[in-house]
């Protein structure tokens, strides 16, 4: 018989899951803010932080500035400083979707509480530990500015969101496990596990691989402007065509590990149609790489493409787990497979 204090309610576990959804998905929008402020060139649309302009709401005409706010702002902007609504209201926009998505972590986190009296313990703790590096996270963000658009605290910027996305997607799949969610052939486990590890490791190099291709041309959009686009490509260095190289081993190596899932029995459940879609995302994003590579890079591509592969190896990583399910994702307790659906 199931002990007293590894009983979790169901109703507290799905609504655990619907926050750590709700969450995900709040994520992925400051994926998608983040990824328009780097392609409108906005990041220091707001010179200082928390505030914008020394305001808590930005101004929209530069007549609602101080007149000297040149000098005031342009010392540590090394005098670059010029105000654009468009860039600064994009940047606020910004930091607004930063904010709710920490109301929102918070808020998966006492829904967490719960899985203190159950089993799964865990879960709670990596939800604190989701939270503790959101409040790093704004931290690191007050740096990205205070840095001036550093590219290596931009870049770790950009990992924490990856760890903290991980971490969600982590206690979201574990709280909704059901055990049969993947049929294993005999001896395929460990098949899956090693070339998921491999297929997680390649997107992650791919991902950083983006990110020296976006700071090299930062350096081309100084020398050449925003109304040159057409011509950043050819500025590039050959980190672009080993990035665009480097696709090719991406898709051949997920392709055979969409391959060896869905022949693993897997075609039709949760796995199966993660690992399919998969596919689906890589080829966009290959997509998105081929219109910015050859069409002038339109500002457009740039927040979709990494958002496709910031969500391709969010998904990469539920499969694994799956795989993985009786290793990583045993739950303790009441089981939630006859309750609640993955």
């Amino acid at each position: 018989m199931t002990s007293s204090k590894h009983i979790i309610d169901l109703k507290a576990n799905r609504r655990f899951r619907r926050l750590a959804l709700n969450t995900l998905i709040t994520l992925y929008l400051v994926v998608v803010a983040g990824g328009v402020v780097r392609s409108t060139g906005s990041g220091m649309g707001c010179p200082d932080w928390p505030k914008c302009f020394g305001r808590w709401v930005p101004p929209t005409e530069a007549s609602q500035l101080p007149p000297n706010y040149k000098e005031i702002y342009g010392v540590k902007l090394k005098g670059e400083v010029e105000f654009n609504p468009t860039k600064t209201w994009t940047e606020y926009v910004n930091r607004l979707v930063g904010v709710f998505t920490g109301i929102m972590i918070f808020l998966t986190l006492l829904a967490s509480i719960p899985f203190l009296r159950s089993g799964n313990k865990q879960i709670f703790f990596l939800s604190l530990a989701a939270f503790l590096l959101t409040g790093f996270q704004g931290w690191l963000g007050a740096k990205v500015v205070s840095f001036e658009l550093h590219p290596v605290i931009v870049t770790v910027h950009m990992l924490l969101a990856i760890v903290i996305i991980f971490i969600l997607l982590y206690v979201f799949t574990w709280a909704g496990y059901v055990e049969n969610v993947l049929t294993l052939r005999e001896g395929s486990e460990k098949v899956l596990n090693g070339i998921g590890i491999l297929v997680m490791a390649l997107s992650l190099f791919q991902i950083l691989l983006g990110t020296q291709v976006r700071e090299a041309m930062d350096v081309v959009i100084m020398e050449l402007g925003y109304g040159a686009r057409s011509q950043w490509i050819e500025g590039l260095g050959v980190n672009f065509y080993i990035h665009r190289s480097f696709s090719i081993l991406v898709f051949v190596v997920n392709a055979v590990w969409i391959n060896k899932v869905l022949k693993s029995g897997n075609k039709g459940t949760v796995a199966g149609k993660i690992a399919t879609a998969c596919l689906w995302i890589l080829i966009a994003e290959i997509a998105t790489g081929v219109l910015m590579a050859y069409f002038g890079v339109p500002a457009f591509a740039q927040p979709i493409h990494l958002t496709f592969a910031i969500l391709l190896i969010g998904l990469q990583f539920i499969v694994w787990l799956v795989v993985n399910g009786k290793k990583y994702l045993k739950y303790k307790g009441v089981a939630v497979a006859s309750g609640s659906q993955f």
